[in-house]
Formats: structure tokens, sequence, C-alpha cells
């Protein structure tokens, strides 16, 4: 399953890159509470939602993308801006690996696409 979401932020993909970090996703997210391991930028624990997760980051083309490894549903989700159709909007893609899921588990993951803003860069 996949979801996207576009969220108004001035910023471009060097941007994204310095300001989206592990470290900085309690901010970035309401739906993740805390961060319980700081690993750097590309690395960490966090608490969020569902539960506790290992989290990884990786720079990427136009911005960054956030896996969470253990996850059962192979959670993982984009950051990206400088890309058609609109290269100055911030496009959030959020994917799990299956293509079905209980109600109660897709309207939690609205939720956290919902959640999103960056913070200023």
């Amino acid at each position: 399953m996949e979801f996207f979401r576009t969220l108004e932020a001035d910023v471009d993909a060097e941007g994204l890159q310095r300001v989206l970090t592990v470290p900085a996703l309690p901010d970035a997210s309401d739906a993740i509470d805390t961060l319980i391991h700081d690993g750097g930028a590309d690395a960490g624990v966090v608490y969020c939602l569902w539960g506790e997760f290992r989290v990884h980051r990786e720079a990427i083309n136009g911005g960054v993308r956030f896996s969470l490894p253990e996850c059962p549903n192979g959670l993982a989700w984009t950051l990206t801006t400088g890309h058609p159709p609109d290269p100055k909007a911030v496009v959030l893609h959020l994917t799990i690996s299956r293509q079905e899921h209980d109600p109660d588990f897709v309207e939690s993951l609205e939720a956290f696409a919902d959640s999103w803003q960056v913070p200023a860069a």
C-alpha cells in the first residue's frame, strides 16, 4: 500500500537532507513521540504510534528516505522535492509491503502521513 501527501515547505533537496534527520523526527511528525536512542543523523530508535522501532535514514535524489527495518509491514517513507509535476512541492510517499491491511491499521497509516511537517531549514 502507498500513501502520498504534499507538504507546504520552502526548502530544496539539500535543505530536506539537512533538517530531516533521525533526531529531528519528533519535531517533524506528531506521530513520533520520542527519540529513545540517538545514533546520529542516520540511525536511532523512536517511539511512535505503533510502538518502539529502530529507524534508518538515507539521503536520496531530491531528499531523504526513512525506514523501520524491523517493522512487520516494511514501513518506509520518503520526503522529496525538485521533481515534476511540481518541483517546488515537498512530497511525502509512505509505503508498506502489503497490498491490503485491516481498516484500523490503514487509518493509522493515514494519520501518520497527515502528521508530517517540514521543520524550518
